[in-house]
């Protein structure tokens, strides 16, 4: 599974600064080097100088910092550098400018080696609630791709699993009210019960029925609480040749056959949240899977995204195209749809998922 997040963050937000930041302080150096020799008499450009220090506070260390900050000193000083002549107070300027600038690396520095390590931490946390995806459970393989609108996180409003069970192999797809870091505690109460009715309950609407009642627990602490999720459940039979599909106000998932991409007919059940045990019985359809088919699942965040002229995503009529040549490679499937979903709409402001699942071919015989 893909979690695209680290190419949103910018430097500015986190990431390492880029090499042109760090190559600042060494260009100004040597462009006031080369502008002194190559003319013919002094030159009022030691002010220029007086900048490196601070720039070098951007990225680099208070090492780096104070000996960049002392070759600025030296460079006023040697007067072969011609400089033109500061004055003492030039020079009192600059050195006061240079330690005060180490000791500004030496916070940031600091601050930077904590907030690396509460991301860490995060990170870990956040892989626990939502962990990649494996490349095949039981007779299913599976690929997944994720990204989170919330600039800075890798888990939001969509949650995805896929689980082994004597049932089955069992999946979930689905969408909680919201987005961002506020979704992500609706996700975990949503995931811990998915986990544990996979492996209790024999039927996968009872799994469903599952889910909902636990929105409807977490709902009632609050008074204030209104919280439902979309979602689509998945039931694969032991080899794969047949699924079981639960839809809770999601879209259905696609199937990707013989070149075509066609949503399954399943009838729709009301969001998890609102009490599925009180209205009609939840029925689950049937699906028989051929060799070679695949099943598509996305959450709305591709199907709504918008282009410049309002039109929501195609995604039934690029399917086809996108999903040629990848009848063995799930993840570059998912990895095309994302791209071309960018190009539709290159700022997308939803939680967007998706998940391919397709029967696996059987493992070879193991020689005795």
């Amino acid at each position: 599974m893909r979690r695209l997040e680290g190419d949103r963050r910018g430097w500015l937000r986190g990431a390492p600064p880029p090499r042109w930041v760090r190559a600042l302080p060494l260009a100004l150096i040597a462009g006031v080097c080369v502008a002194t020799q190559i003319s013919s008499k002094p030159l009022a450009i030691g002010f220029l100088l007086g900048a490196i220090p601070p720039l070098a506070v951007l990225s680099y260390g208070p090492v780096a910092t104070a000996v960049l900050g002392a070759t600025v000193v030296v460079m006023l000083n040697v007067p072969a550098f011609r400089l033109d002549q500061p004055g003492e107070a030039d020079l009192l300027t600059t050195c006061f400018v240079a330690v005060l600038s180490v000791f500004v690396s030496f916070v940031r520095s600091r601050r930077d080696t904590q907030l690396d390590l509460e991301r860490t931490i995060a990170e870990a946390a956040q892989d626990a609630l939502v962990p990649p995806v494996p490349e095949r459970v039981g007779p299913v393989r599976c690929a997944g791709l994720y990204r989170a609108a919330q600039a800075g996180t890798l888990v939001g409003g969509d949650f995805f699993d896929v689980r082994t069970s004597a049932h089955g192999v069992r999946a979930v797809l689905g969408d909680v009210q919201g987005h961002g870091l506020a979704a992500v505690a609706t996700v975990a109460s949503l995931l811990g019960a998915f986990r544990e009715a996979v492996l209790d309950q024999p039927a996968l609407e009872a799994v469903a029925a599952r889910l909902d009642r636990r929105l409807v627990v977490d709902s009632a602490r609050d008074t204030h609480a209104e919280l439902f999720a979309t979602a689509v459940l998945l039931e694969f039979a032991p080899d794969a040749d047949a699924v079981r599909i639960v839809v809770c106000g999601h879209p259905p998932p696609v199937l990707l056959r013989d070149g075509t991409a066609t949503e399954v007919a399943v009838d729709p059940w009301t969001p998890l949240g609102l009490g599925l045990l009180d209205g009609a019985p939840l029925t689950a359809h049937t699906l028989t899977l051929r060799p070679g088919d695949r099943l598509f699942l996305a959450s709305d965040g591709v199907s709504e995204a918008r282009d410049a002229n309002g039109d929501f995503y195609p995604l039934l009529d690029r399917l086809p195209a996108l999903a040629a040549d990848t009848d063995t490679d799930l993840a570059t499937l998912a990895d095309r749809v994302w791209t071309d979903v960018l190009r539709h709409c290159p700022a997308v402001r939803d939680d967007v998922t998706m998940l391919v699942l397709a029967p696996a071919p059987p493992h070879p015989p193991q020689p005795r």
